[in-house]
């Protein structure tokens, strides 16, 4: 996971827009082109037909005048699920946008731990969103893995095997992060 970004000039803040019991498609579809269409927890790309959800990172904000746009991240809906009723049982914690958020949460070789081990915010974090995940962890191994056999297939660097890969085929990009620590490229400033 990557430290998630909010723009102060996002047009939910421009346009008042708040989140709702009907439709919010809208606030939706502004999340997703503001996080370049990657879900702000896993760092997978949300394709079409992937469930998402417009996530309340503190869902005890949700329907409160304190719930905005800060609060507010788009994700794939499973893991919106399996946070949904931990949240109490996992206090304080490190919020997403936080500025050290990178400093704090490390990537090790597929796996995110904390840099501290006495950071209790960025350990509940971890164990919050499962960040830790045996299946996701190795799934972001593999994932290393392989794009590493393709570039050395391709033969070409990693910026242009990736800069390829975004325009032909976005969804062929995941764990942003972990391509970032791997191959030292920032995936997140090549998208449009």
């Amino acid at each position: 996971m990557r430290k998630a970004i909010k723009i102060k000039t996002s047009k939910i803040i421009k346009e008042g827009l708040k989140f709702s019991q009907g439709d919010n498609s809208k606030l939706s579809k502004i999340l997703y082109a503001e996080q370049k269409g990657f879900c702000a927890y896993t760092d997978e790309y949300i394709a079409r037909t992937d469930a998402k959800d417009i996530e309340h990172f503190n869902p005890t904000l949700k329907n409160t005048n304190k719930d905005n746009y800060n609060n507010w991240f788009l994700v794939k809906h499973q893991w919106n699920k399996e946070k949904s009723s931990k949240w109490k049982n996992f206090q304080p914690v490190l919020h997403p946008t936080d500025p050290s958020f990178e400093n704090r949460i490390s990537f090790d070789q597929g796996d995110y731990i904390a840099s501290n081990p006495k950071d209790r915010e960025a350990k509940n974090l971890i164990k919050l969103l499962k960040l830790d995940d045996l299946i996701l962890a190795d799934e972001r191994k593999r994932y290393l893995k392989r794009k590493k056999e393709e570039i050395e297939k391709f033969g070409c660097s990693p910026q242009v095997f990736f800069e390829i890969l975004i325009k032909s085929d976005i969804k062929q990009i995941a764990y942003l992060r972990a391509i970032k620590e791997k191959f030292k490229i920032d995936i997140w400033d090549l998208i449009p």
